[in-house]
């Protein structure tokens, strides 16, 4: 075993990084390098939260892992616990990401449609008091009109963190309000249920469309991801329509498979 792998358990299955070996600033740097991220403290802040609430979670995972191997036998109290806190993470993390996703995406909109100035100047009216969130929203726009390159990495950010953000929705929907992504009125099969994920203690939550399991996706799964933004690939528009077509419950017409929904950590070297 080389110097590298002392960072990862070294099982026959998934390669997750040992939690003693993540520092809480990775999840706060990778998502502080998206495009308008960093200059918004409001952002900032939240990024911090669940980045403070990440690593608490990690410790009670590894923990309920442990409890797990040592007892034989699931310890409920704990794997509900852990379960909460996961599935409250999860949505944290969610409204974060969908937070600025907004954001980005309603620039480029106004960018295009020639509207920055206009929601520039709305945004400078006086008022009868400090209006701080107007302030640093309108810094932002200055921000774009002095460098226009913003723009394209606007636009990069959101490719790059499509399928991830992808995952995190479906994930997000069946848990939160126990329907499919983008089928309102259908009923999850099991939405909250999950099981303890062997090689490192998360909740694995299913992916699932009309009955059909697609995978799963935990916590963990998603913290990692959200950890390695900036080297993301980037999905060609061919990736992009295979997920959805996935996503759906089309695997005959996708060629995406599971090990690519479900393998998000990253991997030695990578």
């Amino acid at each position: 075993m080389d110097s590298d792998d002392d960072d990862y358990e070294s099982y026959d299955g998934p390669t997750y990084r040992l939690a003693e070996t993540i520092a809480q600033s990775e999840l706060r740097a990778a998502l502080d390098s998206l495009a308008l991220f960093a200059s918004d403290p409001n952002l900032r802040n939240q990024a911090f939260n669940i980045a403070l609430v990440d690593e608490f979670i990690m410790k009670l995972e590894l923990s309920l892992l442990r409890q797990q191997f040592q007892e034989e036998r699931t310890p409920i109290v704990e794997a509900v616990f852990v379960s909460a806190q996961s599935q409250m993470w999860i949505f944290a993390a969610y409204e974060l990401m969908r937070t600025w996703r907004q954001r980005a995406t309603d620039m480029i909109k106004w960018a295009d449609n020639g509207g920055l100035e206009a929601k520039l100047a709305h945004l400078k009216r006086k008022t009868p008091y400090d209006h701080f969130g107007r302030e640093f929203r309108a810094r932002q726009i200055e921000q774009v009109l002095a460098s226009p390159a913003l723009l394209q990495k606007m636009r990069d950010d959101l490719r790059r963190t499509y399928i991830p953000f992808t995952r995190m929705e479906a994930i997000r929907v069946s848990i939160a309000k126990h329907e499919f992504r983008g089928q309102k009125n259908s009923v999850a099969l099991m939405p909250t249920h999950g099981r303890i994920n062997r090689w490192c203690g998360s909740i694995d939550f299913e992916l699932e469309n009309e009955g059909a399991i697609m995978g799963t996706v935990s916590r963990r799964d998603i913290a990692d991801e959200l950890r390695i933004i900036p080297d993301l690939p980037f999905p060609k528009d061919k990736d992009i329509k295979s997920l959805n077509d996935f996503m759906r419950g089309s695997p005959d017409d996708s060629d995406w498979g599971i090990d690519q929904v479900t393998d998000s950590t990253p991997q030695k070297g990578g």
